[in-house]
């Protein structure tokens, strides 16, 4: 909640925390960076925290040239300056904000939980480099390899979420049976993907289930895959939900609770966990041959 006890919207929140960010990397206090724009540091507290009430473009791109963002991340700025008041909100990729700037790594980054039901694929922070190369290959055939690889290596740092020492981001997951039947780079490279899938279901802040063919559809209608990400005290939950097109966000309360609702009935018609960890295990042999 903000100061006035309003709800902050997902896009002020996230304009709020990538310029704190950018300001404490530069090693300035609020009044210094603050001065910059004419304006107070109690103002600039409150673009930071997301909790103003109109943001000014003029002032964010003022900070966005005082903290050295280029093109790509400064027109990010501004939209999410221009949708500050947005609940549920829909991301397509020729929309205000640049495609190949990710909000979701923003999110997934300032979680203290994450849960997620996949359907088709291993969810990233679980993949190992080679089902992920793979799939950048398909993705992106066109690109070189030096960039595959670039991509390929953020993508394994993120992972530092889950498995760093010092409190690690709890992660729950729901992967049908499809998702790990399903080929990605080959037999060599889905056993390996399995047997790491099931090692770090082993962890304490990370819980694997799996969805079997033999369960059928448990809410009668096919869900897609999603994401729900939660946050410190007072700061609303985000679902978020990938498609081809673009990027869904959720943050209305109705929304919230039909997706809590979609995970609950899915996570209790999976195989618990160590069933789940056994047939990752058995088809990852099934996999080796």
């Amino acid at each position: 909640m903000g100061e006035t006890g309003e709800p902050q919207s997902l896009p002020k929140r996230q304009l709020g925390q990538y310029l704190r960010e950018a300001r404490e990397e530069q090693g300035m206090s609020l009044a210094e960076a603050a001065e910059h724009i004419n304006r107070s540091a109690p103002t600039l507290l409150r673009i930071e925290k997301g909790i103003t009430k109109k943001l000014q473009p003029l002032e964010i791109e003022a900070l966005c040239r005082l903290y050295g963002f280029d093109q790509v991340k400064t027109e990010a700025m501004k939209g999410l300056a221009q949708q500050a008041n947005t609940k549920n909100w829909w991301r397509e990729f020729d929309d205000l904000i640049p495609a190949n700037f990710d909000i979701y790594v923003g999110l997934e980054t300032a979680a203290q939980e994450i849960a997620t039901y996949q359907p088709d694929l291993i969810p990233g922070l679980l993949q190992t480099p080679d089902y992920a190369r793979a799939l950048m290959r398909s993705a992106l055939p066109l690109d070189a390899t030096e960039e595959i690889e670039r991509r390929v290596q953020l993508k394994m740092r993120r992972q530092l979420l889950i498995t760093r020492k010092v409190n690690p981001v709890a992660f729950q997951v729901v992967i049908h049976e499809g998702a790990i039947r399903r080929v990605v780079g080959g037999g060599k490279v889905m056993a390996a993907q399995l047997r790491h899938l099931a090692d770090m279901s082993t962890r304490t802040n990370i819980t694997v289930r799996v969805l079997p063919f033999a369960a059928g559809i448990p809410l009668g209608d096919p869900v897609g895959s999603f994401v729900i990400l939660r946050f410190g005290a007072g700061v609303r939950t985000v679902v978020y939900a990938e498609i081809f097109t673009g990027d869904l966000y959720l943050e209305k309360s109705a929304s919230l609770r039909r997706y809590a609702g979609a995970y609950e009935a899915i996570q209790q018609a999976a195989l618990d966990e160590p069933r789940s960890r056994s047939l990752l295990r058995q088809v990852a042999k099934e996999y080796r041959g």
